[in-house]
């Protein structure tokens, strides 16, 4: 197991080199100057010229692209042209908050979505079973960043004027507090959610019909243990699949949702940078992001063994 943990690590650098020079390449390619947005458009054009040397912005593409890979095999992902930090620091100073967000998300969409999916397999063509997908397929269906707007219209306007109340039941925007997290863990929650009950479901009705299943119901154990000690763990390589991919979606939704709700984590970081052309910040926040979707997929790999095993990695 450490061996293949390692091969895949060493596997993982040349896609990550991929991600870098893809993103190098293309916020390139977008309109805007970001010695003009620093120096200011009234800048006369020798002091736009200085700041772009002074950036290296004056060099061939690929000069640039071996100076900035250089940097980051060191340790250096240069510093934001906006704000002068060194970009690991505006990093590693919004990264705990977007986790802390993804990990709650996940953890709530999956334990809604899998119990869920549990109990409309165990209930098939069941008022709960159809009145749960409908739930799931809604869930699917809502856009991230409109589900915000209407949770921030229901819990900060239209409630507490139901209730005549002179405040909003639940803060619109920021940070903080455990109340500031509601909302946007729901926004970011409800898509996973679904898409977690939808597959439970289905990987679950397909155990069920095993003779195993058949076997231990006939032996007389309980329901309950044979729902969630043999057809669980038996359906749960699908999930766990599924929750993996879904965590490094959370990572990427989280750019919607901490944008909406002026949640400051690195989603919000990467917009800023976009509208200020900062390149080095665009460049280090979307290599965070495909660092966290290798290590979760590594991760999902290792859990496969761990539930079934009968897979093992030589």
């Amino acid at each position: 197991m450490t061996l293949y943990i390692i091969r895949r690590l060493i596997l993982a650098i040349p896609t990550l080199l991929g991600v870098s020079f893809l993103v190098f390449i293309s916020v390139r390619l977008v309109p805007g100057d970001p010695a003009i947005a620093l120096a200011g458009e009234l800048a006369t054009p020798e002091l736009v010229q200085q700041v772009r040397q002074n950036l290296g912005l004056d060099q061939p593409l690929l000069v640039q692209y071996g100076r900035y890979m250089l940097r980051v095999f060191q340790g250096d992902m240069g510093s934001s042209v906006r704000s002068r930090l060194p970009v690991i620091e505006e990093i590693q100073t919004r990264l705990p908050r977007t986790l802390s967000l993804a990990a709650v998300s996940l953890v709530v969409s999956g334990v809604i979505g899998i119990t869920l999916g549990v109990t409309a397999a165990t209930r098939p063509n069941s008022w709960f079973d159809g009145g749960s997908m409908i739930f799931a397929l809604i869930g699917v269906s809502m856009p991230i960043f409109w589900l915000g707007l209407m949770l921030m219209i229901f819990f900060a306007v239209l409630l507490p004027q139901w209730l005549g109340l002179g405040r909003p039941i639940l803060p619109p925007t920021g940070s903080g507090s455990w109340q500031h997290m509601v909302m946007p863990v729901i926004a970011l929650a409800a898509n996973s959610m679904a898409i977690q009950a939808r597959m439970t479901r289905a990987a679950m009705l397909d155990v069920l019909r095993q003779d195993y299943i058949r076997t231990a119901r006939a032996k007389g154990q309980r329901e309950r243990l044979v729902v969630y000690t043999h057809a669980l763990r038996n359906a749960m390589l699908p999930i766990v699949t599924v929750i993996g991919l879904q965590f490094g979606t959370l990572l990427g939704g989280a750019v919607l949702t901490e944008t909406v709700f002026a949640w400051p984590g690195i989603g919000r970081l990467l917009v800023d940078a976009i509208g200020y052309r900062d390149y080095p910040v665009i460049q280090g926040t979307v290599l965070v992001i495909s660092l966290g979707f290798v290590l979760t997929n590594i991760l999902v790999d290792i859990l496969y063994a761990y539930l079934d095993p009968r897979i093992q990695y030589n």
